[in-house]
């Protein structure tokens, strides 16, 4: 599949490796980032959905995405994305991921941004039936770039492990380094974390925005059982 991902919002907190360990897929471990397990809440809005390059999905349209999301590492070294939950609001591409194994939810999600010449980016998420809420936002400073080392590793990871048929899997994602921007929290009410089964406690750690980044999601393989 082709997309593009615009406005994404990175916050990320520091959590226990063993915390972050026990939920890996087996054959995969929990990456360690400048000396810690990460849990990341990343909101963006996919936009432009095709089969390949040339067959557009038009019935899926563009819709935000908010997804809770730990990191992980191959024996090998391959590293990618393991999905706590992932948030959305089209209800046919939450069944279609579900039946491949990714713990998608059929969500009210909207992406929200402010007026001005300083505008802030966010997302409001409501989960059905009366569930989990969250409500973030963050205003970037667009004249600086964040490419310190950590803020490039827990956003340039291409691809993401999952159990599919009682494997581990990985699937590969293709795309342009994210150009990134240093953000500010400007406002944070978030139950999606707790909700996947992780504590965290305080403002997070890092935060992040980008315009976007045109992707491309490959085939998946199975990873070898250590």
């Amino acid at each position: 599949m082709d997309q593009r991902w615009e406005d994404a919002v990175f916050l990320h907190w520091r959590i226990p490796v063993a915390a972050a360990q026990a939920r890996m897929p087996p054959g995969v471990r929990a990456d360690v980032l400048d000396g810690s397990a990460w849990v990341g809440l990343v909101g963006f809005r996919m936009h432009r959905v095709r089969l390949g390059a040339a067959l557009p999905l038009p019935w899926v349209g563009s819709f935000p995405e908010i997804n809770v999301r730990l990191y992980s590492r191959e024996p090998d070294g391959t590293r990618g994305v393991v999905f706590r939950s992932l948030d959305a609001p089209r209800l046919a591409v939450v069944l279609g991921a579900r039946a491949a194994g990714i713990p998608y939810v059929w969500s009210r999600c909207r992406a929200v941004v402010t007026d001005g010449t300083d505008p802030a980016f966010g997302y409001d998420v409501e989960r059905r039936r009366g569930g989990t809420r969250s409500s973030f936002a963050v205003r970037p400073d667009r004249a600086a770039r964040a490419d310190d080392e950590l803020s490039l590793e827990l956003t340039a990871r291409f691809g993401l492990h999952s159990r599919f048929a009682g494997r581990t899997v990985h699937v590969p994602v293709a795309h342009d380094p994210w150009p990134l921007h240093p953000a500010t929290a400007v406002h944070l009410e978030d139950g999606l974390v707790a909700a996947a089964g992780l504590d965290v406690g305080g403002p997070p750690e890092s935060v992040l925005f980008s315009p976007g980044v045109r992707t491309r999601i490959g085939r998946p393989r199975t990873v070898p059982r250590s």
